[in-house]
Parts: structure tokens; sequence; C-alpha cells
């Protein structure tokens, strides 16, 4: 059972993002898998962080996840220069690859994959069959692409997921729309645990090309993304970034003053 006291968090501009190693963190979530209680988890980054400022139902989507973890080298420098102890990021790929590996090894666990087109969740499902023969694809579902579902929409899609019953949701719907989704619909989904992992599919199947390692560990995938993907990458960088930058540093100034 996941309790309180077993999440390790910190506080960074009102959000409790976990610090948890990796390794500690898939352990939590199989305990939450095989207790059958029903969590979420979302990924805090600079331009989450931005986003939040302006969409209230955002921003509760992300206190409310059980575990909210630190994806971006933008986090990792925020709680550095705040004191914290935040040593490395977790990315919702980390999340992806390294509970799969692990619920590989248990066998009998069941996955959903939910969003993207139909193409690449075809991708997706042929891949994952090979790297993980031991995890069974309960089914997949490409959501019609709009701002926000209709009543009816959100049903269907819900139903859908409750008839296969999977152990594991993946979400990649792209924030914020994943993490609201997730939030409003958790209490009525069949699932024991949720993900919101943004365009881990893309990155999965082939469609968009993972960034060199050196600049990955380095902290410049965001540099390598942003050549591949300019249109869609642009306001983070530009305008996201240095947003969370001046309330980092403006939470700084004041912890220094009182």
């Amino acid at each position: 059972m996941i309790k309180k006291k077993e999440i390790k968090k910190e506080n960074i501009l009102g959000y409790d993002v976990c610090t948890l190693t990796i390794i500690e963190c898939v352990h939590l979530i199989f305990s939450t898998i095989n207790n059958k209680q029903k969590k979420y988890l979302a990924c805090f980054n600079p331009h989450s962080f931005a986003i939040s400022l302006k969409d209230l139902l955002f921003a509760e989507s992300l206190r409310e996840a059980a575990i909210l973890v630190p994806d971006g080298v933008g986090i990792v420098l925020g709680s550095r220069i705040l004191g914290g102890k935040i040593k490395k990021r977790i990315t919702g790929s980390d999340i992806f690859y390294e509970l799969s590996d692990y619920i590989n090894a248990k066998e009998g666990f069941k996955v959903f994959f939910l969003g993207s087109s139909d193409i690449t969740l075809n991708k997706v499902i042929e891949k994952y069959k090979l790297d993980y023969p031991n995890i069974e694809i309960a089914g997949s579902l490409s959501p019609p692409f709009v701002d926000e579902f209709t009543i009816e929409e959100n049903k269907n899609m819900v139903q859908y997921i409750n008839i296969c019953k999977p152990d594991i949701l993946w979400i990649a719907m792209t924030a914020p729309k994943q993490e609201k989704w997730i939030y409003n619909n958790i209490e009525i989904l069949n699932v024991r645990f949720a993900a919101g992992i943004g365009a881990v599919f893309d990155f999965y199947c082939g469609n968009v090309n993972r960034n060199n390692i050196l600049l990955t560990n380095i902290g410049l995938e965001w540099f390598s993304r942003l050549i591949q993907e300019p249109k869609r990458l642009w306001k983070r960088t530009f305008i996201s970034a240095p947003i969370f930058i001046y309330y980092i540093l403006k939470s700084k100034v004041i912890k220094t003053l009182y």
C-alpha cells in the first residue's frame, strides 16, 4: 500500500515533487498495482508549471497525482537553487521502460495504450509485444483529436478501457490534456495505475528520433528536441523556461529574506 511517508517529496513552487530514484518509483508503483489501489503518475517540468499558472484544473491534477516526477533538467536545477535533494530527473520514458521491464519479469500483467493515432499505436503494440512478451496488451485506443472530449466521447473511452480491465493505463495525449483527463476520470476507471507520459509512444515506435545519449546525460536533451520539433517546442524553451526560473529565483529570495 502506498503511504504518504513512503513517497519522499520536496515542495517546488507549491508542488510536491517525488525525490525517489527511478527504481524506488517502480517498486512503489508495483506495490500500488499489487494492492489494487487506484493511483496515477504525472510529470512535472518548467513548461507544465508555466501552464498551471493559468490552468487551475491542470494545477489541481498535478497536485493530486500520487507520484509527481521531476521530468526535466529545469526541475533538477530549481531544486538545487532552492536547496533541495533532487539529483536526477525522471522522465515519462524512464517510467515507461523501467516499469515495463519490471512487470515483464513478473508476468500476469495487462497494459492499455491510450493516445496518438491508430498507425502509431499499431507500431507501439508490434514493438511492445517483441520487447515485453510476458505482458498482455489489453487494448489500445486512439481518441478524437480535439481539445476537449464531448460527454459521449469520454463515456465511450472510459467504457472501452473498463471492459479491457488493464492493470496499467499508459496515456499519451500530451500535457495538460492527459493530466486533466486522468484527474477527471481516475475514480471511474477500472485500472490499478495510470500514467501520463506525453510523447513517449512517438519515441518508442521511432516516429521521433530519441536524443543522443551524451546530450541527455549532460542535460541538453531539450536542445536536440527543439531542433527536431521547433514549432511545437519553442514556447517551452523561450517562454516557459524563463517563467519557471523567474519563480524559482523569486522563491529563493523570499526564503533568504524570511
